[in-house]
């Protein structure tokens, strides 16, 4: 039975957690030390891979005070070697009595924490506040148990569903105040991805800005999938070593490729032809429409064919959240039926 203490303090965790990078390879996590007395006595969270993580900062913040008292945490404590040692043994030897996690580990590698620190003799609880621990991750839990990073298909078009007018020009159908917001939105992906022919027709960067205009400090990983060569003066090229071509266009495999790189949420910024086979392929999980109080009356489509002939096979989406940015507005939607190459 959780106490109000660990309770108030789960809550402190999370909050602590969200202080992380939420496009880090990692899970973002927050950890509360408790003395015996039930008083916080350290905090910390994740800052990203190859640093401490949250209990290990924790528990140095609280020193001496930890022994015997509880490390209250989002997820569970990681029971393997990585860049980092681990928590499990960081626990015990300060002498940890009591250990209440939120979220279990779904990852092989690193779960089994709760189990190796209940068979040292320390008191474990799993479960507080588990739902809103997943809230924190979503995308990287997603992954976890699919076995491939979430997908958000992001595209801007006007009222009549035009992405570009007949020339082919596309920029901007959208005002500033919708780019910045998709900006930020950006920056929570780990990866970007286009394919070669929005690179040749638009030259993108691709990057995260400040509010300056000015490249960020932390970039997505800038993916362009596709056998056309990229030139060398492509502006999605950069000088930052973030940038990456994939060859062929088999959906699938960019994102069995981009898992390995340890890529939990991608975003899809691709041409109506690279939408249109994540989208037949039921890779999208999320769709987010940036729509222009515009029209074009010509002009290629926000996507292109996805085999339906008939009204009564549309795909239909779930209207989860609707967003005003400047005249435009952005709908964040789920698919509910995405059709399924054979």
């Amino acid at each position: 039975m959780q106490t109000t203490a660990e309770a108030t303090a789960m809550q402190r965790a999370l909050e602590l957690a969200q202080h992380g990078l939420e496009a880090d390879p990692n899970p973002r996590v927050g950890c509360v030390i408790l003395d015996a007395h039930g008083d916080v006595v350290g905090e910390g969270w994740h800052k990203g891979a190859g640093t401490a993580h949250a209990e290990v900062v924790a528990l140095a913040a609280a020193g001496e005070a930890a022994r015997g008292g509880t490390a209250v945490v989002t997820l569970e404590p990681c029971n393997h070697t990585g860049r980092t040692g681990p928590c499990v043994q960081a626990l015990l030897a300060a002498d940890i009595a009591e250990v209440v996690y939120a979220q279990a580990d779904p990852t092989p590698e690193a779960s089994g924490g709760a189990a190796t620190l209940a068979a040292a003799g320390v008191t474990v609880r799993g479960g507080l506040l588990a739902d809103e621990a997943r809230a924190v991750n979503a995308t990287w839990t997603f992954s976890r148990g699919a076995g491939r990073p979430f997908v958000t298909w992001k595209f801007a078009a006007t009222l009549d569903g035009r992405s570009a007018a007949a020339d082919g020009t596309s920029q901007w159908i959208t005002g500033e105040p919708m780019r910045r917001a998709m900006n930020a939105r950006r920056a929570r992906c780990g990866a970007i991805v286009v394919g070669t022919g929005t690179v040749l027709a638009d030259d993108p960067r691709l990057t995260v800005r400040d509010a300056a205009d000015q490249p960020a400090g932390r970039q997505p990983l800038r993916v362009v999938v596709g056998d056309r060569p990229v030139p060398a003066s492509a502006r999605v090229r950069g000088n930052d070593g973030r940038f990456l071509q994939l060859p062929g266009s088999d959906p699938r495999a960019t994102l069995e490729s981009l898992a390995a790189q340890g890529i939990h949420h991608l975003w899809l910024e691709g041409g109506p032809t690279l939408a249109a086979a994540w989208w037949r392929a039921g890779l999208v999980d999320e769709v987010v429409c940036c729509l222009a109080p515009a029209l074009l009356g010509a002009g290629p489509a926000a996507v292109a064919d996805l085999g339906i002939s008939t009204i009564a096979d549309i795909d239909r989406l779930r209207l989860v959240e609707a967003e005003h940015h400047g005249d435009d507005l952005a709908l964040i939607l789920n698919p509910l039926n995405t059709t399924k190459e054979k």
